[in-house]
């Protein structure tokens, strides 16, 4: 089997694939015998760190903030006996609070991506046993290149699959990609061109023999990890990627350290904070050494200069202890850059999640969700937005098309709830629509038409009940035609109860 998807960066070339149920089920799938050994499993992981790399990697994502560089220079300047200024220990305990702080967020953010990540492992498909000789549940992190997979209507694809055998007498199946594109409207894929459908479907098993043919595969044949089935009873398919190959993992290039457009200006602030420390640092070491070199006088009296005792004339020098009092000052003048400042931060950021997450305007009541933030670092981002560039309708808008009104031969139809010039129109016909909310399902329901085209539509359904002929007007006419082109031009796909044959 060639490469299904030209440009994937899968090397070799070709990816020959083996079904799992022809080769001997004593053979592990990740033994080197077995023919799809190099293929990888099912398993998705998202995570960014794991227990022996977090702290490496959060220290060194930590070190993105310029600030915390600082400090931690600072505390190991304080412990430089000639330069110190206060108790050492005491002094590392802020910053080491500091980034536990952090540390602790990160960590339980990596959690939530975690507990994700096995949710989605833990789920089942129906995979092919040749040892049961028929289709068992198997987690998805278990599933395997040359498994033949199972999936009903309304099922996700676990991975991507090569179409090969639909219930649809067509070869074809309907799916909706809307977790990977946010298309909701159904596409279209066929079987295989020479494979045809699988008659041995009810029984679960397979029959198969060797051949030499070979035939082209597309795109139209693969059903793509997360998308749906939908409109189709079920269908059958061969895994030919999983996990990290599939093509929904080669999108998403996996949790990246996000830095928000406040964390970033605040690093700008530090910078030139450091830039006024070394300022008043320098300045100081200046007028330190002009003070002392009035002392220059000194032989074998070392107490002369007031505060400062030398042990050893030697190390009377102003040059020398103005370089001394420079790095003497950095420690002092330290509160020029508040520590505090990112904690406080840490803290106001958990306080607006919180509030994020738990606010009702955003509860989703027609799936039961609140709203998720995944990201945790970048949530003031969120009052920053000045411009939002979208490609179409339905991106940042409710895709639903709602009937508002129609004209038919030059007669405009308003569809307009709690009209009085229509409900004086006609007395005998009730005007009550349900129009769905945001909060409800999208399903239109007890909706009636206009009065007057419902007056229309009951004259034609009384007429095609007479025996009797008349001549139909041509207005009449007109809203004939227009309904029943209302009925054909369309892609509408009727949605039924389905059911699945095999258990």
């Amino acid at each position: 089997m060639g490469n299904l998807l030209p440009g994937r960066g899968v090397k070799p070339a070709f990816r020959p694939i083996v079904p799992n149920h022809t080769v001997d089920p004593t053979i592990p799938q990740d033994s080197k015998a077995h023919p799809n050994h190099g293929y990888s499993f099912n398993l998705v992981k998202t995570t960014r760190y794991s227990i022996i790399t977090f702290l490496p990697k959060n220290l060194f994502e930590q070190f993105h903030r310029f600030a915390n560089i600082y400090f931690i220079f600072v505390v190991a300047l304080n412990w430089i006996p000639q330069v110190n200024a206060f108790a050492k220990e005491v002094a590392a305990l802020p910053v080491f609070f500091v980034l536990l702080v952090t540390a602790l967020k990160d960590a339980f953010e990596d959690f939530r991506r975690y507990r994700s990540d096995k949710k989605v492992n833990n789920h089942t498909s129906r995979v092919y046993s040749e040892q049961e000789k028929r289709y068992v549940k198997k987690e998805w992190s278990k599933i395997h290149p040359g498994d033949f997979v199972h999936l009903s209507c309304n099922e996700i694809i676990p991975a991507d699959i090569l179409f090969v055998h639909s219930s649809d007498k067509q070869g074809i199946c309907h799916i909706e990609t809307s977790n990977l594109d946010g298309e909701n409207n159904l596409k279209q894929r066929q079987i295989v061109d020479g494979i045809g459908n699988i008659s041995q479907v009810k029984t679960s098993k397979f029959d198969h023999e060797t051949g030499n043919g070979s035939v082209s595969v597309n795109s139209s044949n693969l059903l793509l990890r997360g998308c749906i089935i939908r409109n189709t009873d079920f269908i059958e398919g061969l895994v030919v990627y999983a996990g990290p190959e599939t093509k929904a993992m080669l999108n998403n290039k996996g949790p990246r350290y996000k830095i928000s457009k406040l964390e970033s200006k605040i690093n700008r602030d530090v910078i030139w904070c450091v830039i006024l420390l070394l300022f008043l640092c320098f300045f100081c070491a200046i007028g330190s050494g002009i003070w002392l070199a009035d002392y220059n006088n000194l032989t074998d009296n070392t107490n002369l200069v007031p505060f400062i005792a030398f042990g050893n004339l030697d190390h009377y020098s102003p040059l020398y202890q103005g370089f001394i009092v420079f790095w003497t000052y950095i420690i002092i003048f330290q509160s020029v850059i508040p520590l505090p400042l990112y904690v406080s931060m840490e803290m106001v950021k958990l306080a607006q999640i919180f509030f994020i997450m738990q606010d009702v305007e955003m509860y989703d009541a027609e799936t039961d969700r609140p709203m998720e933030c995944r990201a945790l670092n970048i949530t003031e981002d969120l009052g920053q937005i000045q411009y939002i560039f979208s490609d179409k309708t339905g991106t940042l808008t409710e895709n639903r098309m709602e009937f508002k009104s129609c004209t038919v031969g030059g007669v405009n139809y308003l569809h307009v709830p709690c009209d009085d010039d229509l409900d004086s129109r006609s007395d005998s016909y009730s005007h009550q629509s349900y129009t769905a909310s945001s909060r409800t399902s999208s399903i239109v329901e007890n909706l009636s038409l206009e009065p007057a085209l419902q007056r229309e539509l009951s004259n034609m359904c009384l007429r095609s009940l007479d025996s009797v002929e008349l001549t139909i007007p041509p207005h009449v006419r007109r809203v004939q035609e227009f309904f029943l082109l209302m009925a054909v031009c369309n892609t509408v796909v009727v949605s039924y109860i389905h059911e699945d044959l095999v258990i």
